[in-house]
């Protein structure tokens, strides 16, 4: 396989997961604010600070209200990130490689591409918000099933598992500092208990989590049994350890995937650490954003590997 078409899948899949998991962020703060008592003033600007867009937003907005972070982050030409621009890289990305990928993926990523276009102005409202960020959600489900069922096990989907679980760990670390961005909002909260309780049963859901952490940790909804189910479990898909096991275990089967290996296996090792800790509160956030760096770094590792051997 080409070294181009491998870069192209791989960063579909990438960017399918980014749509995917930028939908369901913004949910958890949606669904928040019909949960948390009415006294509490969840900030919408922590999802632009836990995304690392500060910078361009701020160039963009004076204001940091829930409409312009919402609009920023799913419909923002300037966003590189927005669900738009993602969705316009992934059907740039099929366009291109369209001879290895399943036929029928071209057009349900167009489908997706136009709903989004035509709808963008209900994602901005709260009261159609839901249905707008669930179809987004389940039309992105649809797309991996359709690449899980129908796409031949060779170099191309290892390739995207790469790209998937990269993008999936990445994300899942960025649901946590939300979680923990909104925590420490509502510390002084006379429904501090409560609160937290609600803030992570959200983020539970957020990542369809619930009922897999209900049957693994048999205990209630904390911070402690909560981050480690996300972080530590093996069996879950979207817990980042799951997502590094399935890099190592793309990376076997690929040439030159020694470095990726050893780094991935060197980022368990940094998570058993961070794991260690008997509670997860403001610290915890500078180690989501090491993690997030070691990531990176595995990125540029993968990318030297199997993207640059043409140039």
């Amino acid at each position: 396989m080409l070294s181009k078409v491998a870069e192209r899948i791989y960063w579909s899949a990438r960017y399918l997961e980014r749509v995917e998991a930028m939908a369901r962020l913004v949910s958890i703060y949606d669904k928040l604010l019909f949960d948390l008592p009415k006294q509490v003033d969840l900030s919408w600007y922590n999802l632009i600070v836990i995304n690392s867009l500060e910078e361009g937003f701020n160039k963009r907005y004076s204001v940091r209200d829930e409409r312009n972070v919402v609009k920023y982050l799913i419909g923002d030409d300037d966003n590189i990130s927005s669900v738009v621009n993602s969705l316009r890289a992934i059907r740039e990305n099929i366009r291109t490689t369209r001879d290895v990928v399943p036929a029928d993926t071209w057009e349900m990523v167009n489908e997706l591409s136009m709903f989004v276009e035509d709808n963008l102005a209900n994602g901005l409202k709260r009261s159609m918000r839901h249905e707008f960020l669930e179809t987004i959600i389940k039309s992105c489900q649809q797309i991996v099933g359709l690449l899980y069922v129908n796409m031949t096990r060779d170099e191309g989907w290892e390739m995207v598992l790469l790209g998937q679980n990269l993008e999936r760990a990445d994300m899942t670390t960025r649901n946590l500092d939300a979680a923990i961005a909104a925590i420490v909002q509502v510390a002084d909260d006379d429904f501090a208990v409560n609160s937290r309780q609600i803030i992570w049963g959200n983020v539970l859901r957020a990542l369809n989590a619930d009922q897999p952490f209900r049957r693994e940790m048999r205990s209630s909804i904390k911070g402690t049994p909560v981050v480690n189910f996300l972080m530590g479990n093996e069996e879950f898909p979207r817990a980042i350890s799951f997502c590094l096991n399935k890099i190592v275990t793309s990376s076997e089967r690929l040439p030159k995937g020694d470095d990726a290996i050893q780094r991935t296996n060197d980022i368990c090792k940094e998570i058993a650490l961070d794991l260690q800790a008997e509670e997860f509160g403001e610290p915890f956030r500078d180690d989501l954003n090491e993690l997030q760096l070691s990531l990176a770094d595995l990125h540029g590792l993968i990318d030297k590997a199997w993207f640059q051997s043409e140039h």
